[in-house]
């Protein structure tokens, strides 16, 4: 049992050399001996922990390891520096083939970096394995490497990989990306990089197909500037415009844009000028510009028309169809996704000829929401579901969430409130374990309205105030203008009277501005909603928002906001005394919603009828 300071010396030499200077194992080592009985109790410990000041210890651990690695023989120093090279994990025959090392000679200095704790072996089968005893040894036997040697190192790594194992490079893509980015061997660092990123977009993986293709832009710079190079640099910033979109850096995505579409008018490339403009669409449609975004799909589609380009084709349709859908032109809209679905039939369900997702589930599901705008709700639950299923069966998470929220959207409108909600908190949760941002302000804000509907406003408002946090930090515009009534909306429910009227007239602002016309017929029913609530009833604004609504309504097909607004129009009539007049507008609601269905609301309207008929 130690004590006095004398017998306290030699042991800390001891754990230190034993633990190499790391904290996390200096302070395992004391509760050791603490435990065992060797120190007697805190006492013991803290007297040791006092004693490591004084002994001359370097200035950091990773001093240390460097004073080790530098005492060793030369042959085992460059052998584990060759090692932590190759990374973490070391195969024996990679490493073998670029130590320069006979097999006897290898054999021996890895037995002897064994003995010495730098490396263990940790696997036998399919081939020799060893990884580092601690990740910082790793680190220092790296640092201690000149840049040049490094860099020689990693380019021999490359090499070695693809003459060893040349069958199973795509399943080393990130690895050898690294490799070859660090041994400035700049064809193969382009082409792995991009082959890492197409893997993280795969699996959703976003902000690593960014850093992934932003790595293959900078290596290409240092090729010589041909053709393909410069054919590839505009490929690299499509790729890249993928996943910052799902990362809503649509600046980003703009600058990106511009730049591939200067290249492509350089090169005289019309396929790619095509592929710029289709995505130009989608940008401009994404960010509120709906004029700008029918402008670049008709570019789009003239120039797939003039070389025959099926998949352009496709696509610029697709992406005329969702800006038609925003301005609220339902039917031009309609008639394009039902064009897409013709176009695609036969062909494979996760085709997205250069789309972000696979044009299968976009049609569908815009086809749904646009149905369920103008009331044709069988069709559109039909389209909803199956592209729901498709999107499952790929197993795509961007496509799967934004089918559930297109689908809930149909149910939503309908008032089967059960089946809406359903949908809303599968897209919601399935957006907590992916890497998705652009969308969890969008579910939520629907999703509140839908609790509000249904009573449950207490989970209502948590979601609300989400939304509005996401919405405003995220400045998704497209969203955020079509997302503002439903918010509204369960403010209203909430008897959040101030912040729902707040956010109608803010949405009425934007959609005027933006002319998407069937979002500013929505925020005009709120604010009539929003001054009928009101403690008394604002009459003249209320009446006068309804029938705005109605009017815009009508004109644009959207069935189920024309009974809504009669509806509203019949309550407000009744509290003001105005019989004939409640009396039609019930009965055109009543009538409404019978033909679609919508059996929510229904009862309301027949009992505010009732009503109006029994004080006549």
């Amino acid at each position: 049992m130690l004590g006095d300071d004398a017998s306290l010396e030699p042991l800390t030499r001891l754990l230190i050399a034993r633990t190499e200077g790391n904290p996390f194992f200096l302070e395992e080592s004391i509760r050791t001996l603490v435990e065992t009985g060797v120190l007697v109790g805190a006492r013991g410990a803290y007297r040791l922990a006092q004693s490591l000041p004084t002994i001359q210890v370097p200035a950091t651990v990773q001093a240390i390891l460097a004073a080790r690695i530098d005492r060793l023989p030369p042959e085992e120093k460059r052998l584990l520096q060759t090692a932590a090279v190759i990374g973490t994990e070391v195969p024996l025959p990679l490493l073998q083939a670029i130590a320069e090392l006979p097999e006897a000679a290898l054999h021996r200095s890895l037995s002897h970096l064994q003995a010495a704790e730098f490396l263990y072996e940790t696997r036998l089968f399919p081939e020799q394995e060893y990884t580092f005893k601690h990740t910082l040894t790793h680190e220092v036997a790296y640092g201690s490497l000149l840049q040049e040697r490094r860099r020689t190192l990693h380019a021999q790594i490359v090499a070695a990989s693809e003459r060893l194992d040349p069958d199973r490079l795509a399943e080393q893509v990130e690895r050898l990306a690294q490799h070859a980015l660090r041994g400035e061997v700049w064809d193969q660092a382009v082409a792995y990089c991009r082959q890492a990123g197409i893997r993280a977009l795969a699996h959703s993986a976003y902000q690593e197909a960014r850093t992934c293709f932003t790595q293959a832009l900078a290596a290409l710079q240092h090729l010589p500037e041909q053709r393909g190079t410069v054919a590839l640099a505009i490929d690299l910033r499509f790729d890249l415009r993928t996943s910052l979109f799902q990362l809503a850096e649509f600046t980003q995505v703009l600058d990106h844009l511009q730049e591939a579409e200067a290249l492509a008018v350089a090169l005289g490339d019309q396929r790619r000028l095509g592929q710029v403009s289709a995505y130009l669409s989608q940008y401009f449609w994404q960010t509120g510009d709906q004029e700008q975004a029918i402008e670049a799909a008709e570019r789009a589609r003239a120039i797939a028309v003039a070389i025959g380009d099926f998949g352009l084709h496709v696509t610029s349709t697709v992406y005329l169809g969702a800006a038609y859908h925003i301005l609220g032109d339902y039917r031009r809209a309609i008639d394009c996704f039902r064009k897409v679905l013709e176009f695609l039939e036969g062909k494979p369900l996760g085709e997205r000829f250069g789309a972000i997702n696979p044009l299968a589930v976009i049609s569908r599901t815009q086809l749904c929401c646009c149905l369920a705008e103008v009331g044709e709700f069988a069709e559109g639950s039909a389209c909803g579901e199956e592209g729901v299923r498709i999107a499952e069966a790929i197993d795509h998470p961007p496509s799967r969430v934004a089918a559930y929220l297109r689908l809930g959207f149909l149910y939503f409108h309908k008032g089967d409130l059960h089946r809406a909600i359903s949908a809303f908190e599968r897209g919601l949760a399935l957006c907590q374990v992916t890497d998705i941002p652009s969308w969890p302000s969008q579910i939520a804000s629907v999703l509140a309205a839908a609790y509000a509907q249904s009573g449950r406003v207490s989970a209502a408002v948590p979601l609300l105030d989400q939304a509005l946090e996401q919405t405003v930090s995220k400045q998704t515009m497209l969203y955020h203008t079509m997302w503002l009534p439903w918010l509204s909306e369960a403010a209203l429910l909430a008897n959040r009277i101030d912040q729902a009227i707040h956010l109608a007239e803010r949405g009425l602002t934007l959609s005027r501005e933006r002319k998407e016309r069937g979002r500013e017929a929505y925020a005009l029913r709120f604010l009539g909603e929003i001054h009928m609530h009101r403690e008394p009833p604002e009459v003249e604004p209320a009446e006068a928002h309804y029938r705005q609504a109605l009017t815009l309504a009508e004109e644009l097909g959207m069935r189920p906001l024309q009974a809504h607004c009669h509806r509203g129009l019949g309550t407000l009539y009744a509290k003001t005394g105005q019989a004939q007049q409640a009396r039609a507008a019930q009965t055109a609601a009543i009538d409404l919603y019978c033909s679609m269905d919508m059996t929510l609301w229904l009862p309301q309207a027949e009992a505010a009828l009732a009503q109006v008929e029994e004080r006549a």
